[in-house]
């Protein structure tokens, strides 16, 4: 029997024994047994909800050659056939097209919707046996107390706060892979901002050592979304560095939860009331987020080598670099660059990090977060290597 022929037979054995599985427990198959049929070569059928958008076109881009998936829908509102190089023209050559309902038979769902949509219709994906990676803020926080305060909603499900699982594989690989193991997922997949100020502060944090902080970052355009605004116009934007969100901005609460879960309670004092200021600077993609850490105790550098070789030697998207990365570095990637360095002079700690808000912001986690959830290498999909100049 040939390679190919006994693929076949294997694939065509699994379906029996998940139709008599599911036949006699009533119950859809976990993430992480659709995983391993699929690196059979049956690939998971995967929905896009909010296809329309920047982070739609991007999870579009990315899934399209993911060696382990198929699209089978692509959702926005009121769509009936729009064909996708309508919408995105850079991905005219994929023969997709938009419509306004999931298909019945998608088993993941990768949503990017507005602020309390996908809570709202969480049920709709359960009761299908999806899997669902939400990449809007619905369950990213744990203590359903904070939605009122840092998105403006009460959580209508606060009940599945505690299940999902916060989206960030460099700090909850072994969460995302044991909720591969059970069904109904939620994966709460973070912001671009919290991303890019957690992965730069976690070795800190893990090691006590963020007495006061203050978090200075700056976006490109594109993490405000495709929708039109009078704010966002090329004439208002060119040019011009503005500061937002000043005091308030949502993606505080996530960074004070991660950083805060990383050592023991009070271990550091920075973490509670984080002073972050985010800047809206004139380029389409990135984030730079610099962290000025006063630390609870005198620190070298060749310490400071060590808990960041520690943390990411072996992560397959973070680089920790000698010099001050640039978000032109990471640019179209699904990488994360990492710097930091105590000053001799004042005694002060400065963590810069610097990713592309659409990939390992937003669709790039996602998909890699994914591939961990259902069993499948955790760089499937997402090799693309940064764009210059």
């Amino acid at each position: 029997m040939s390679a190919d022929s006994t693929t076949r037979a294997v694939i065509a054995a699994d379906r029996l024994h998940d139709t008599a599985e599911a036949g006699t427990t009533g119950l859809p198959d976990t993430a992480a047994a659709r995983g391993h049929r699929a690196s059979l070569g049956d690939p998971v059928r995967v929905a896009i909800v909010g296809a329309t958008g920047y982070v739609g076109g991007e999870l579009i881009r990315l899934l399209s050659l993911h060696p382990h998936v198929r699209i089978v829908g692509l959702v926005g509102r009121e769509r009936q056939g729009d064909a996708i190089g309508g919408i995105h023209p850079q991905l005219a050559t994929r023969d997709l097209r938009v419509y306004d309902a999931v298909p019945s038979d998608a088993e993941a769902v990768f949503l990017a919707l507005p602020h309390g949509a996908a809570a709202g219709r969480i049920d709709e994906f359960l009761d299908a046996g999806q899997t669902v990676i939400d990449l809007g803020p619905d369950f990213r926080l744990h203590d359903p107390d904070d939605y009122p305060r840092w998105y403006g909603f009460t959580h209508p499900r606060p009940e599945l706060l505690a299940t999902a699982v916060y989206g960030l594989p460099e700090l909850h690989r072994a969460e995302l892979a044991d909720a591969g193991n059970r069904t109904g997922v939620i994966v709460g997949s973070p912001g671009c901002y919290a991303t890019t100020t957690i992965l730069a502060l976690a070795p800190l944090a893990r090691a006590g050592l963020l007495g006061d902080l203050v978090v200075d970052a700056k976006s490109g355009v594109s993490g405000a979304g495709r929708d039109p605004r009078a704010d966002l116009q090329f004439g208002e934007v060119n040019e011009s560095v503005k500061a937002y969100g000043i005091f308030t901005h949502r993606h505080i609460g996530e960074i004070e939860q991660e950083l805060g879960g990383l050592a023991a309670d009070g271990a550091n004092p920075g973490v509670a009331g984080v002073d972050f200021l985010p800047h809206l600077v004139p380029m389409t993609r990135g984030i730079l987020s610099a962290g000025h850490v006063r630390p609870t105790r005198p620190v070298t550098q060749d310490e400071l080598d060590a808990l960041y070789a520690d943390a990411y030697g072996t992560e397959p998207f973070v680089t920790v670099t000698d010099t001050a990365p640039a978000t032109k570095h990471v640019l179209g990637s699904n990488e994360f660059r990492a710097w930091c360095r105590v000053d001799e002079r004042n005694g002060r700690v400065l963590a810069i990090g610097v990713l592309d808000n659409l990939v390992k912001g937003a669709a790039g986690q996602a998909v890699q977060s994914f591939n961990v959830v259902h069993g499948l290498p955790e760089t499937a999909g997402l090799l693309q290597l940064p764009l210059a100049p």
